[in-house]
């Protein structure tokens, strides 16, 4: 049997926490898919599009990753898809809080998913995409916490 997760997320933008997660996941899985989460209330900097692009560009060393997005629920996606588990980051205790009713909610729509919980290698755990927002609208050097280019669509994002 094919053992599917998903990996959802805004990535507005990807940032290197992100891929250190979906590197460890995709070691654990024999497909893993990145969902872009699409909300329509949630005001990004990049469209669909673009956190797609960004997404295809930083996992593209992965054989065994996918990239798509959503609308809707995540554990209707993951039921669409066959996946078996949902991944979901976790940098601090407050993460987890917030992380752990969203999984006991989708255990209970659906039973047979399940929610694997990873930490991101501990130089990035302060790491998030409002941060790395924030100093890019600053002109701060973002090369380090993401993809070259994330960095680059950055730049141009900023300055339009």
């Amino acid at each position: 049997m094919i053992k599917i997760a998903i990996y959802p997320g805004t990535f507005d933008p990807i940032t290197n926490g992100h891929v250190d997660v979906i590197e460890r996941a995709s070691q654990m899985f024999h497909k893993v898919i990145v969902v872009v989460a699409v909300n329509s209330k949630k005001s990004t900097l990049f469209d669909e599009q673009e956190r797609l692009e960004m997404a295809r560009q930083a996992l593209g060393h992965l054989e065994n990753i996918e990239v798509d997005s959503t609308t809707g629920l995540t554990v209707d996606f993951a039921r669409e898809k066959g996946a078996k588990a949902i991944i979901r980051g976790i940098r601090a205790i407050s993460d987890f809080e917030y992380e752990f009713q969203i999984a006991l909610m989708n255990r209970k729509i659906e039973p047979g998913i399940h929610t694997v919980f990873l930490m991101p290698h501990e130089k990035y755990t302060y790491l998030n995409s409002s941060i790395i927002r924030e100093l890019s609208r600053y002109g701060q050097d973002v090369s380090e916490f993401v993809p070259a280019y994330v960095v680059q669509k950055l730049k141009e994002k900023i300055v339009e």
